[in-house]
Order: C-alpha cells, then structure tokens, then sequence
C-alpha cells in the first residue's frame, strides 16, 4: 500500500502504550462506582472527552476517544477503544493510540475512520503540538495525520504521519479535528481552523488515493464573529421523507455567547441544514440548531453504518469546573447512540439507536396516572439504572410544571425533568441537586406539538446522568446528576394543577459490560 512516507517517532509507542494503560489502571483498581455509568461508554479510569473514529468494521461496530489516562482532569490525550458486535454489549480494547511522534508529541487529537476502496481502515487524526512562549501563552501547532488498523478488530493501529500541514500564516493555531468521506469518486476532509482573522470556519480538502490532499476552499464560516473556532466539525447527507437531499453540518462553536434559551452552556454543540454541491462552499437554509438543549452535551461525531443509518455519540462535557465523579477516578462519558433522521417537519430528529432496546431486562406498565394540585407519587423506589417512557397529557392538566423527579433521594435532593406550561418548553431542572453544578436547561416545543395536548417522553437514567428525548427525539437533553447516598426514587410530580398521564412504562437496564 503506497502511504506517506517513513515516519521516525520520537518515543516507542508500544512503550508508550503500555505506560497509559498502567495509568488507567491505577485509577480503576480504586475507583468508585457510585456514579459510573452503567449502559453508557466510560474509560475504566482517568479522564475522557470527544467520540473518535467511529465505524462499523468487519463484523463490530468501534468507538475511540479521547483519553487522559494519567489524571481525571483533561491532559495529553490518547485514544482509547471499546466495540460491540450488536452495540449492546462492549468490549474494553487496549488503548489504541500514544502520543510518540514529533507532530503529536503533546497530544492525539480528535478524529474520524473511513474505508478505502481496498478495505483498509484508516484513521485521520490530528497531531497537537505547544508552541507556547512569553509572547503567546496559547500558541501550538496542529497537523492532520494518518494510522490504519493492522488486524480485523482495529486493536492494533500502524500511524503513517502527516497528511496535510498546518499554514500557519492563514491560522491562529486552531486546526483540528477531521472528518473524512467519499462523494462522486472523490475523498473528501472537513476541519475546523480558527483562520488568521479569528473567525470559526470549516476548510476543504479533496484527494483520489487517501493520501495526497489538496486545498479546494473554505467550506463554511460561522457568521457570528464572536465564534472564533468550529470543533469537532461533522458533514454529511440525508433524506427526508419526500426524498429530498439536504446537507448537514454540525460543529462545536467556541466563542458563542448566551441568548435567552440559546447556548447556556461553555461551548455549544449544533448544526445548520442546506444545501452543497462538490466544488462549491455550504449554503445554510436554516440558522444554528443544538443538537442538545442540556447542561453536558458536547464534540458530537456521526458516521454512516452499513444499513444507511446515521449514527451519532456525544460526549458529557463536565463544562462548570470540577465535577464532583473526577474525586472517584475517572470523569466522562458518552451519550447513547443516537440515530440523526430529517423529519416531515423539516428538522433533524435524534433518537436512541433501535438496539438500545435489548437492553431491557425488565418491565412494569403503571398505565395512566393522574395527580391533583401539588401532589406527588412514587413510581420506583430505587432505580440504578432504568428507561421511563411517559407521555403527558397537556390537554387534561392544569399544572403549572408536571415530570418526574429523577436520583431523589431521603436528603431531599433531586433532579426534576419536567413540563414548564408557562415556558412551554421541557426543561431539566437541577436547583435541588445534591452534588454539581445547577441551573436548569430548557428545551423547545413546535406550535404543531403543543396543538397535539399530549408530550412523550424517553428518559434514560443512569448512576449519574440523564438524556431525555422528546417526542421521538425532536428535541434532546443530556444532563449529569449526581444523586447522594442511598435509594434513588423517581416521583411522578405535579405543581400548582391537576396533572394527567396517558402512559407510563418503566424499564429496567442491564449494563452494557464496561463496568
């Protein structure tokens, strides 16, 4: 296979290798479970953030990312590596990458996994470099570099090094996170670049073997000038159910400021739909959309499996500081997998991939259910680990909020996921938490889904974190909740009014074997 050139790294990656995997292990021999997910992709220990390289290959669906495997707070990163053969059950894999060569000796950034035409899976990942000084405190480096998975289950990876430069006259220092793809016979790379000006834009590249790749344009510049840099930048097509194609781009924008309901959190993870034609730049026919309306959504990636199916993961940014799981030994983790579709409505809906369901080991159907004025009911005395389907009936409610308190727990703490009649929106609500950050996040609902009287609602709650789905998925938000000691009810909720449920289902989840 003609690649790049031979590489000379600077360290013995096997060295390297087995030096990250003594570190996650220290911290996993005593780590403490009370929070540790369950049914979501953790590391065993230390710290991790964006999804990488995600791909179904030869028989197992594989997700890397991002990992700091001697500290629980964010540092040098490695990739780390877990694959399913039914994305029920994961396997923990050794850790796939090490900082050992000169363009990344301070670190194996983020990337994506593509499938050449001769079934060799490669890996395009970008190599981070300090370059700080008196002068920039900031300044570093950033390449595209490439790897290929030498053996059927992507466990060991060979790297090949630099694919494409930095030109740092045109850059300030930001230039990351590729997403690769074939279009029309021809590979395309997508990244984000902070350009030289400090404007957020996605920048082109196009190749026909994988390995020579040149400049065609810049794809896309965030028109608000306070983004000055597009993370973990995705693109991709898909189909609405008239048959029609759009484009998507999704990116993490650094530098967006709040706006009323708008990007409450550090940095905001979202996406534009429109329109592109190979050799032209994006054109958005739609503004700026989360992908996520909670407190810890973030770097999300996508990939296209075999059946057609997009597929994305995110990862729960800690965001406010030090989050209280970095004192058990690691800190992070992904959301579920998600299917991303285009609606009738126009809009992408995101919803809990269908194999989700298979982790059901258990189920109670409590039917409708109807509370009076500031009532509450208990509807599982202890849940670990559980999926609570329920859907509000708004037409026969008065109160004011209804939903369910998640992790409540004897201290009186709680986290309220709930239906706000006077925002008319969803909102997860963490004033009464007992550990973390608080605040409340609040999610939209169409005139069309308020006209209809009733909301579904999919919760899945895990040790310590929630994503709920509204609506089929219309709308997401995934927030960390930290319970205290003891057991964890949920309590059907009513305030200020009546409240009346048409459905209630509670499933009970087995792990997914990470643990």
């Amino acid at each position: 296979m003609g690649l790049v050139p031979t590489i000379t790294p600077i360290l013995d990656h096997d060295a390297e290798l087995a030096k990250a995997e003594a570190g996650v292990a220290q911290f996993a021999a005593s780590r403490n479970d009370r929070w540790y997910p369950k049914f979501h992709i953790a590391s065993d220990g230390g710290w991790i953030n964006d999804p990488n390289g995600l791909c179904y290959y030869r028989g197992r669906w594989h997700v890397f990312y991002q990992l700091h495997p001697f500290d629980t707070q964010w540092g040098q990163c490695h990739w780390g590596h877990v694959s399913s053969a039914d994305m029920v059950t994961w396997r923990r894999e050794p850790i796939a990458m090490a900082p050992s060569l000169e363009e990344e000796k301070d670190g194996v950034y983020s990337g994506s996994a593509a499938i050449g035409d001769d079934g060799t899976l490669r890996f395009y990942y970008t190599g981070h470099r300090n370059l700080a000084d008196a002068i920039d405190p900031k300044r570093s480096l950033e390449v595209q570099l490439l790897a290929t998975a030498q053996d059927d289950d992507a466990i060991r990876l060979t790297k090949h090094g630099m694919v494409i430069d930095c030109p740092r006259a045109e850059v300030d220092s930001d230039f990351r996170d590729p997403k690769v793809w074939k279009t029309g016979g021809i590979w395309y790379m997508t990244f984000g670049v902070s350009s030289a000006h400090k404007r957020g834009q996605m920048w082109l590249y196009t190749s026909q073997d994988m390995i020579e790749w040149s400049f065609e344009r810049v794809l896309f510049e965030h028109p608000d000038p306070d983004v000055f840099m597009l993370e973990c930048p995705d693109f991709f097509p898909v189909t609405g159910p008239d048959g029609e194609e759009k484009w998507v781009i999704g990116f993490s924008a650094m530098g967006s400021k709040p706006h009323g309901f708008m990007n409450r959190n550090a940095s905001n993870a979202g996406y534009m739909i429109g329109s592109w034609t190979p050799g032209e730049v994006f054109r958005p026919e739609s503004e700026f959309r989360l992908w996520d309306w909670g407190h810890n959504f973030y770097a999300p990636q996508s990939f296209t499996a075999p059946d057609g199916r997009q597929i994305m993961y995110g990862w729960m940014s800690p965001f406010a500081g030090s989050a209280p799981m970095q004192e058990d030994g690691w800190c992070g983790q992904l959301t579920l997998p998600r299917e991303i579709t285009l609606g009738a409505d126009g809009d992408l809906h995101t919803s809990p991939v269908k194999e989700v369901s298979a982790l059901r080991a258990g189920s109670a159907d409590l039917g409708a259910i109807e509370l009076q004025a500031n009532e509450e009911h208990i509807i599982v005395d202890d849940a670990e680990a559980v999926e609570v389907e329920l859907t509000l009936n708004l037409a026969r409610s008065t109160a004011e909020r209804m939903g369910l308190k998640i992790h409540a727990t004897n201290d009186d703490s709680y986290t309220y996921v709930a239906y706000d009649d006077q925002l008319g929106r969803v909102v997860i609500d963490r004033q009464a938490a007992a550990c973390g950050d608080r605040g409340y996040r609040a999610a939209p609902l169409s005139d069309e889904e308020l006209s209809k009287g009733v909301i579904d609602l999919r919760l899945f709650i895990d040790r310590g974190s929630i994503e709920v789905y509204v609506n089929g998925g219309r709308q997401v938000l995934s927030s960390y909740s930290y319970p205290s000691e003891g057991p964890r009810a949920i309590k059907l909720t009513s305030e200020s009014g009546v409240a009346h449920t048409d459905a209630l289902k509670i499933h009970q989840l087995r792990s997914i074997g990470l643990e």
